[in-house]
């Protein structure tokens, strides 16, 4: 496959990309796009972003900024739009209209209902990005005042330009076409950074087949190439074509493997320990890990087709996890030996099989000595678990799990504010 040098690779910060065509350092690749209504923009990023934005897109053109599209509804894609408000004040123009897909409305309302558990999730799987308070203050929210439901011309004349609802990783996503520049802005569609983050842990699901579907209806666009989300440009009709269309198929796979297993009666952790994914498929670069995984997707769309219960009779009605712990405790004769027990798993190299043991005493009351001992057993297990996987939302929440766990904590309600 025939790709430029950043496929896969850093964001394209400022770059330009064609006559009149510039990507800004946004939360991800922003595109500033000229026509003749003034700048299109996909996506206003953060006050973080701005400066650099802004930078970047008066290096090369003085024209207006027309419109600010919303690629989808995630927080920090458009936090920033009062400051482009602000810069086409400072330059006696009008605000840029906002316009995004209608489902966004639902999404931004959602947003603000569960603004603590979005900084909660923000806290743990960036876990270098800052404390909590300082995450609750950068999620802000800024309505769009356009919204439509399948397809929207923003713009005609030299540059057409037109937004597609494209349902992947969000039911709110789009994708920003310029057929007169074979461009396809693809935005959470295609990110770059390997293969669809669809069964993060941490997020609603994205629903797999609805993702293939919408890979392949972008196919029939017939693009010449492909600005990702997070790494480069895709060059040539052929290789944005075979992007799109290996993705699809490899996750409509993924969705038949899975439920080949469902229909055996096979459980979450048994199809998940039968699957094997054939390098064919999940060895080419767009199809490798990185924001997301084969088997998170498996995950994900057993989520699709089953229920909560794991099928083990045990968990259908819990006891209090105060009294379980105490529970095991007590049938533990010896601590020091699980902790032991767990210590040599991990000299084995086998450190998810100690995590799985240490759980025994690290669950327990963290006042008794050998529950705090096994606590910062865990810790480390979970960093050196962290070194061992590929995703990097796996690698973060070890690596916060770590943390918690050093504090005396295991529950993330213990995450505090300022720290």
């Amino acid at each position: 496959m025939t790709v430029n040098k950043h496929i896969l690779a850093s964001q394209l910060a400022g770059e330009t990309i064609g006559d009149g065509l510039v990507v800004l350092p946004g939360q991800g690749n922003s595109l500033a796009a000229e026509s003749d209504s003034g700048i299109v923009l996909l996506d206003a990023g953060t006050a973080r972003h701005f400066p650099r934005m802004i930078a970047a897109l008066r290096a090369v053109t003085d024209q207006p900024v027309h419109a600010i599209v919303y690629s989808h509804g995630h927080m920090g894609y458009n936090a920033g739009i009062p400051l482009w408000d602000d810069h086409n004040a400072g330059r006696g123009e009008s605000p840029a209209r906002r316009i995004a897909h209608r489902n966004l409305l639902a999404r931004y309302e959602r947003y603000r209902e569960t603004l603590d558990l979005q900084a909660r999730f923000a806290y743990m799987q960036f876990p270098s990005s800052g404390p909590l308070r300082q995450k609750i203050d950068l999620l802000s929210l800024h309505d769009p005042d356009e919204v439509f439901d399948d397809r929207l011309v923003v713009v005609e004349g030299r540059r057409r330009i037109e937004l597609l609802w494209a349902p992947s990783e969000v039911d709110d996503a789009l994708v920003m076409w310029l057929p007169d520049d074979g461009l396809l802005c693809a935005g959470p569609v295609v990110t770059g950074h390997g293969i669809p983050n669809i069964g993060t842990p941490l997020r609603t699901q994205r629903f797999t087949r609805r993702w293939a579907e919408t890979l392949e209806r972008l196919t029939e666009l017939g693009a010449e190439r492909l600005l990702t989300e997070f790494a480069g440009v895709i060059e040539g009709a052929k290789e944005v074509e075979t992007v799109l269309k290996s993705t699809s198929a490899a996750l409509l796979w993924l969705r038949s493997e899975v439920v080949r297993r469902l229909n055996r009666g096979l459980d979450e952790t048994e199809i998940l320990a039968d699957m094997s994914y054939p390098e064919a498929m999940f060895g080419l670069p767009w199809m490798r890990p990185g924001y997301g995984a084969a088997d998170y997707i498996v995950r994900d769309v057993y989520r699709e087709e089953t229920g909560w219960w794991d099928r083990n009779p045990t968990t259908l009605h819990p006891g209090r996890p105060s009294e379980v712990s105490e529970a095991i405790a007590g049938a533990i004769t010896d601590p020091a030996a699980v902790i032991t027990r767990a210590e040599q798993l991990a000299d084995a190299g086998q450190v998810q099989l100690a995590l799985h043991v240490i759980d025994l005493v690290a669950l327990g009351d963290g006042r008794r000595p050998e529950v705090a001992d096994a606590r910062r057993l865990k810790a480390d297990l979970c960093r050196r678990r962290a070194e061992e996987v590929e995703p990097y939302v796996s690698k973060a929440l070890y690596e916060t799990s770590a943390r918690l766990l050093e504090q005396g904590e295991l529950s993330w309600s213990s995450i505090p504010y300022d720290a």
